[in-house]
């Protein structure tokens, strides 16, 4: 059985992407060959255990004081790229309205009467002044309201999502619960507080919190590259449109819960 960890593989937009074809860890070529096993061995199974590298656990002022693991349940290396694009594709089409309409010279107002003659005016025949030729006119082949979604089992956009973080777990790091510093809400403290933690105001960052204060809320939705994210709101596109990745401990234990690898 295949083992992976945090150095495998990386499903980031950024940094060792999996959808980049100059990665080292797949093959441009179609991934077709299924891994041969004989009657007597069992085969491979969906899901693996991931054994990632520990995470560092950060004060509120930006020392290290433990450690602690993801434990989540990834697809294999063979599968991993395929699992993760269908999860993005399904969320990126699930957003869609699919309310754009166009009206075509059927249901363009007007145009019941014949511009000019057919004959004997030296110009082209016309027979109406809604033709999509004409300008007011109907469109031709234009979008009609449509259902955009795509169904995606739930088993597998979990694990799309898990097989996202785990890969991730390079550029991750684990801070204490700091709620308890932000009496009122101030942007300049939460930036003073992210470059202590080696974060970059500039770069896009992920922080996920099991619950998410008030104070702490108000404080980062003015910092334009950051996500502030709950279980509620956890989704796959944010995830792999981060550059960092920042837990609370209690947002590590819910993952941990919740994507299992035993």
């Amino acid at each position: 059985m295949a083992t992976s960890t945090s150095s495998s593989l990386s499903l980031s937009f950024f940094s060792s992407s999996l959808f980049s074809t100059k990665s080292h860890h797949f093959s441009s070529k179609p991934i077709l060959k299924l891994p041969s096993f004989s009657p007597s061995q069992t085969p491979l199974s969906l899901s693996i255990k991931s054994e990632l590298t520990p995470l560092p656990i950060l004060n509120f002022s930006g020392e290290k004081v433990g450690e602690t693991f993801l434990n989540l349940k990834t697809a294999p290396s063979e599968t991993a790229r395929a699992v993760v694009h269908r999860g993005l594709i399904t969320q990126l089409q699930n957003k869609r309205r699919g309310t754009a309409s166009t009206l075509t010279r059927a249901e363009v107002r007007g145009g019941g009467r014949k511009p000019y003659p057919q004959k004997k005016t030296g110009r082209a025949r016309r027979g109406s002044q809604r033709s999509p030729l004409r300008p007011g006119g109907g469109v031709i082949f234009g979008p009609k309201p449509r259902d955009w979604s795509i169904k995606m089992n739930k088993k597998e956009k979990r694990l799309a999502l898990s097989t996202a973080i785990a890969s991730a777990a390079e550029n991750s790091i684990v801070v204490e619960e700091f709620a308890e510093n932000f009496g009122k809400p101030k942007t300049k403290d939460f930036i003073a507080a992210m470059q202590r933690w080696g974060l970059d105001p500039a770069e896009k960052s992920m922080f996920f919190f099991t619950e998410l204060e008030e104070n702490v809320e108000k404080s980062g939705r003015n910092i334009r590259t950051l996500k502030l994210l709950t279980p509620r709101s956890l989704n796959l596109f944010d995830v792999l449109n981060a550059e960092k990745l920042v837990f609370t401990q209690g947002a590590v234990d819910y993952l941990n819960q919740i994507f299992d690898a035993t």
